[in-house]
């Protein structure tokens, strides 16, 4: 790729594959690698192959890959690097193809292979491996699969059965198409006309409505929410997970096939909605509560980050009075810097107003899909209008998505099923759920909520010290998961209030603080001993002095991705010294978010960057001495990739 002019920087580009490996393994099951990756160094798309004889691993559950594709796309190129990824991914599929690249005996078979041409004659030069197989693999991506209507006058039984299907990952490259080749496959040896929606990285092409209504039946395998799913309504459907798709795609077929003749039309196999069949079937109800309630967290934080660095903002242009200002619909001075304060204040607590109604109505819609959202935020404001609170915003949206599941689960006639999802289902649900948040539990939860607060701010001395060592672990134990979310949603919901305890704003200056550490503490490590890092955790290195900073705590990811037995410890040790020296130093916060950027709305600053520093050093420290235990890393490109072995890739050159 180097010599041909299709990369500029060898050592820039490995260390992009490297850091985009890091974030994620790109092995497939089938002794399959496909490390890619978007560089400044890339002039074109580019795909290269090669062969391990020794196998490397790409973190593939079923071991080392013998069959390596290298997929290069210049930065900014999104579609090339999209379209390469998701055509490979459907070939891989196939058992000839894989089969026939693992006997290429030279480079220009395996490129014409790739390409879809005919192997070149025993003999024949090497010169066509030169060209770019990107143009020819993408061209391949675009083979849509066709669509079938009923001719005039043909009746079902004329006809085979027919599915439609939608795949969706993650990512949305791989696993997407794969599980659509798979089904693919499936339905021609079942005799089916089976169509898929692929709906991956780069967006998807909606299948026609015509196809979708002459449709037997429907299958989703996905991992992430089925885009407009409403269009699949009324239909026999299985719901699987998109590994499902392709290890079992008979299976589904014929389960598909056996609710049609059986009459059951959209009964989802598995309750829920998107939000909750992430997983497996089979999940235990403690994951399917956790991404509830993450839904709510995950849609509520944009709400904290806005509001509350305005109101941090109105303080600190207003003065700590600015909370008592008349509204500014009655008196604003576009001169007054005061007017200024109140106006920004004012509009970010007309934000924080939203984070209870807002947290209820997803954590609904993470149980119930969209009919969820009105009674969520119905609970969620009544939670707030009784003095419930965060806790009351919990409550109520587990209540509104189990009555609405309880609801959509009663046998409708058919002539109400259209009034259902717009009339009945909002006026009842938000009826069952206010009368028991005003008349039943709303009032014990409120009182849970006032003990709690009073809890809080009697903290001080050893109590106070260890709540903020506690804190400091959640924060820095999952980098940005459901721990880490806990304690912040938890500090956050403290100062929500239009006039927060002084024990609530110290929470929140211990879990910023302590949730800068990790990333910080990292950049510090590979400053310091950079020869125990590979040359992609350098890079990442410096990247995480300003994500730490900035208080993104994901910047630590690709480092505890890599090692996480000697990352983690270390960013927790650090972030419980951090959490105990903000509370006992007894700093404040009353902005959500923000990091070293918004110091100077924090009570007592230097001696909160002093508590950063100290967790910073011991973070660093534990993490130096943690790889110094084990065996030195090289240095140099070698130690950012997996090499292929050097007789394996004599033998195997590239065909770029």
């Amino acid at each position: 790729m180097v010599a041909q002019g299709r990369v500029t920087d060898l050592e820039g580009f490995l260390a992009d594959v490297a850091a985009r490996e890091a974030q994620m393994p790109t092995g497939l099951d089938g002794g399959i690698g496909i490390p890619h990756c978007r560089s400044e160094h890339v002039t074109e798309p580019t795909l290269a192959f090669g062969r391990s004889a020794a196998g490397i691993d790409f973190g593939a559950a079923d071991g080392p890959a013998d069959l390596i594709f290298l997929i290069a796309a210049p930065a900014g190129a999104d579609d090339a690097h999209l379209t390469i990824l998701s055509s490979l991914a459907r070939q891989l599929m196939n058992t000839e193809f894989t089969d026939a690249l693992r006997s290429a005996g030279d480079a220009a078979s395996a490129a014409a292979l790739i390409r879809g041409e005919e192997p070149p004659a025993a003999g024949a030069t090497d010169a066509g491996s030169e060209d770019s197989v990107a143009s020819s693999v993408a061209a391949s991506a675009d083979d849509a699969t066709g669509t079938t209507t009923e001719a005039p006058g043909e009746t079902p039984g004329d006809r085979p059965f027919r599915i439609v299907a939608v795949t969706s990952c993650p990512t949305g490259i791989a696993h997407t198409y794969m599980a659509a080749e798979s089904l693919e496959n499936a339905g021609r040896d079942a005799g089916v006309e089976l169509v898929v929606e692929t709906q991956g990285s780069a967006g998807f092409t909606r299948l026609d409505p015509a196809v979708i209504a002459a449709a037997d039946g429907v299958i989703f395998a996905h991992d992430v929410s089925v885009r407009e799913k409403d269009r699949f309504a009324g239909k026999p459907t299985v719901d699987v997970g998109v590994k499902a798709g392709i290890n079992r795609p008979a299976e589904l077929i014929a389960e598909v096939r056996a609710k049609a003749e059986r009459g059951e039309a959209t009964a989802a196999a598995r309750p829920g909605t998107p939000v909750e069949r992430t997983g497996e079937p089979g999940e235990g109800y403690g994951s399917k509560l956790r991404k509830w309630l993450m839904s709510g967290v995950s849609y509520m934080v944009p709400f904290v980050a806005a509001g509350g660095l305005l109101i941090a903002l109105g303080f600190a242009i207003g003065g700590y009075q600015i909370n008592e200002a008349k509204s500014v619909t009655e008196h604003f001075d576009w001169g007054q810097v005061d007017s200024w304060g109140a106006l920004l204040f004012q509009i970010g607590a007309a934000a924080f107003g939203f984070l209870v109604p807002v947290l209820a109505g997803y954590i609904a819609y993470g149980m119930a899909d969209r009919p969820g959202l009105v009674p969520g935020f119905v609970g969620g404001a009544i939670s707030v209008t009784i003095g419930a609170g965060f806790l009351g915003g919990l409550v109520a949206g587990l209540i509104a998505g189990g009555v609405v599941l309880g609801i959509q689960r009663i046998d409708i006639p058919p002539v109400l099923r259209g009034i259902m999802p717009v009339v009945v289902i909002p006026l009842v649900s938000s009826a069952v759920v206010g009368f028991l948040m005003f008349v039943v539990i709303g009032k014990p939860i409120s009182e849970a909520q006032k003990g709690l607060t009073d809890w809080l701010n009697s903290l001080s001395g050893t109590n106070a010290i260890l709540l903020g060592v506690l804190l400091g672990l959640m924060m820095c134990f999952d980098l940005g998961g459901p721990v880490n979310k806990v304690a912040y949603t938890f500090a956050t919901a403290g100062i929500s209030v239009a006039a927060p305890s002084d024990s609530a704003m110290k929470i929140m200056a211990a879990v910023m603080a302590a949730g800068m550490v990790p990333p910080l503490g990292m950049a510090l490590a590979t400053t310091i001993r950079k020869r125990l890092f590979t040359s992609a955790e350098r890079e990442n290195g410096k990247a995480a002095w300003v994500l730490g900073a900035s208080f993104i705590s994901e910047g630590a990811i690709p480092f505890a991705a890599a090692d996480p037995l000697r990352v983690i410890p270390a960013s927790m040790a650090g972030g419980a010294v951090t959490g105990a020296l903000a509370m006992a130093f007894g700093s404040t916060l009353r902005a959500p978010h923000g990091g070293i950027w918004v110091t100077f709305l924090i009570g007592k600053p230097f001696l909160y960057l002093l508590a950063i520093a100290a967790g910073t050093a011991v973070t660093a420290g534990l993490v130096i001495l943690l790889k110094g235990m084990r065996r030195t890393a090289p240095e140099g490109v070698a130690d950012s990739v997996s090499p292929v072995p050097e007789a394996a890739a004599a033998k195997q050159p590239v065909a770029a």
